[in-house]
C-alpha cells in the first residue's frame, strides 16, 4: 500500500541566511543575500556579483573534525553537509552507533570539490601527485555529498546523489519520496548542493546569461519578472529535507512541517524549440499538469508558486507555461514569487532551497515578496494580475504550494507541498 510522505526535519545554507531561524527572518523581511567580489573583477568577470553563504570557522567545527578541515576545500560537500545534519537534528534525530538501515540519502549536486580538483591539478603539473592526498576523491567524486553525508550519520538505506542541472534538488525530493511512498525506506535526507566561485560561475558568465548592470548595486541584481531583469545571479549553498512515512512520524510524535502530495519530472527531449538551454514548452506543461493530477488536486486549490524564473528573458514563457497548464489567468492564478530575487540562482542547490523556503510558507502561513519587482514586466501583467506578484510579505493562511525547477538538458521537475491534515 502507499505510504503518505511528511517532512519532519529541514536545513537549509543560503546567501541570505544559514539556518532556519535566520532564512525564515530574512524570507519574512525580503533580505538579499547578494554581494559585491572583488575577485570577480580581477578574473575579468562582467558580473561580479554573486551569493555566498556566511560560514564562519566556529561554525563548521560543529560539523567537521580538524583533521577533515586541515584538508577539506569543497564548498559544496560542507554546505549540504550542514544542511542534512540540521535537517536531521531538526527532525528530532539521533547519530547511532550503528548502522540506520530504514534512513537513506538522496542528495544532489551539479558539481563537487572545484577548487580541491583545481589544487589537484595543479599538483600534478607539478608532479608532486603524492602530495595530492587521501581526500581529493571523496571530495571531487559527483556522489561526495552523498558519500560524506551518508558516513557523518550513520545511513545504511540508498546514499546516492542525483544531477539533472537546476532540477536536481526537485528531483532529489521527488525521488525520496518514490522511495518512501513504495515502503523502500522508513525515512530519507532529501535535497541538494552547489558549490561556489569563479570556475563554477565562470562558464555562465562567458554564455553572457548574469546581469553585468548592477557591480554597483548588488542587491538590486537579481530581478525576476521585471522588466529591467538583465541576466541572473549567481550563487550557491545547500537545502534540505528529512521526509519520512506518516506512520513513522507519528510513531516518533515528530513536528510534521508538511505533506508533499507528489508531483512529476520529465523532459522535452531537446524537441519542439526545447533545446539544451531552453525548455520545451509542451514538455513543461505537461510536467505541471502531471503533478497536479498525481497530487490528486484542483489547479484552483494552490494558493502559491514558488516558481524557477530566473531574471532571463524566459520569465515571460514560464508564467506563460503556469497559465496554461494549470488554465488560470488573471485575478484566478495564484500567487507567484521567485526566491531567486534574494539569493541569486543557486544552480543545483536551488531547487532544495527554494523547497525549503516552499514549506516554510505552509508552516509560519506567509507568502514571501519577490524583491526588486516594482517595475514589473507588462507582458507577465498582461497574462496575470500584479497583485499576485507580492512585493511585500503577505501574511495569510497557506495551504497548498506549488514548487518547479527547470534544467538545462530540457529537463523539468514540479513538486506539490501541502499543509498536514491527518
Amino acid at each position: 500500500m502507499d505510504k503518505r510522505v511528511v517532512i519532519t526535519g529541514l536545513g537549509v545554507v543560503s546567501p541570505n541566511g544559514v539556518g532556519l531561524v535566520d532564512f525564515t527572518k530574512a524570507l519574512k523581511n525580503g533580505t538579499s543575500g547578494i554581494k559585491y567580489y572583488e575577485n570577480l573583477k580581477a578574473l575579468g568577470f562582467s558580473c561580479c556579483i554573486g551569493g555566498i553563504p556566511s560560514v564562519s570557522e566556529e561554525l563548521k567545527r560543529n560539523y567537521f573534525t580538524e583533521l577533515q578541515l586541515k584538508s577539506f576545500n569543497s564548498s559544496g560537500i560542507l554546505y549540504g553537509c550542514i544542511a542534512g545534519i540540521d535537517a536531521w537534528r531538526d527532525a528530532g534525530l539521533s547519530i547511532r552507533e550503528t548502522t540506520d538501515y530504514d534512513s537513506g540519502t538522496i542528495f544532489g549536486a551539479g558539481t563537487s570539490g572545484v577548487e580541491k580538483f583545481r589544487e589537484a591539478i595543479y599538483k600534478l603539473d607539478d608532479k608532486k601527485v603524492r602530495r595530492l592526498g587521501s581526500t581529493v576523491v571523496a571530495q571531487t567524486m559527483a556522489s561526495g555529498v552523498s558519500a560524506y553525508l551518508g558516513g557523518m550519520i550513520g545511513l545504511g538505506n540508498q546514499v546516492s546523489t542525483n544531477s539533472s542541472a537546476c532540477t536536481t534538488g526537485t528531483e532529489a525530493i521527488l525521488m525520496g519520496f518514490d522511495r518512501i511512498k513504495s515502503g523502500h525506506a522508513k525515512r530519507m535526507i532529501v535535497g541538494s548542493t552547489s558549490d561556489h566561485g569563479p570556475y563554477l560561475w565562470g562558464g555562465f558568465d562567458a554564455m553572457r546569461v548574469l546581469t553585468y548592470k548592477h557591480n554597483e548595486t548588488p542587491e538590486k541584481g537579481s530581478r525576476p519578472m521585471s522588466a529591467s531583469a538583465s541576466g541572473f545571479v549567481p550563487g550557491s549553498g545547500a537545502g534540505a529535507m528529512v521526509i519520512e512515512s506518516l506512520e513513522s512520524a507519528l510513531e516518533r510524535k515528530a513536528t510534521i512541517y508538511a505533506e508533499i502530495l507528489g508531483g512529476e519530472v520529465n523532459s522535452g527531449g531537446q524537441r519542439n524549440e526545447g533545446t539544451m538551454t531552453a525548455p520545451n514548452a509542451e514538455a513543461v506543461q505537461r510536467c505541471i499538469k502531471k503533478a497536479v493530477a498525481n497530487a490528486s488536486i484542483e489547479a484552483s486549490e494552490i494558493d502559491t508558486i514558488n516558481g524557477h524564473l530566473t531574471a532571463t528573458r524566459m520569465d515571460f514563457a514560464e508564467i506563460q507555461n503556469w497559465s496554461k497548464a494549470l488554465n488560470l489567468k488573471g485575478k484566478d492564478f495564484p500567487y507567484i514569487n521567485s526566491l531567486k530575487s534574494m539569493i541569486g540562482h543557486c544552480l543545483s542547490a536551488s531547487g532544495a532551497i527554494e523547497s525549503v523556503a516552499s514549506v516554510l510558507q505552509i508552516h509560519h502561513n506567509f507568502v514571501f515578496p519577490n524583491i526588486n519587482c516594482e517595475d514589473v514586466n507588462e507582458q507577465i501583467t498582461s497574462l496575470i494580475s500584479s497583485d499576485k506578484i507580492p512585493q511585500n510579505t503577505i501574511e495569510k493562511e497557506v495551504n497548498i504550494v506549488a514548487k518547479a525547477s527547470f534544467g538545462f538538458g530540457d529537463v523539468n521537475g514540479c513538486l506539490i507541498f501541502k499543509k498536514f491534515q491527518q
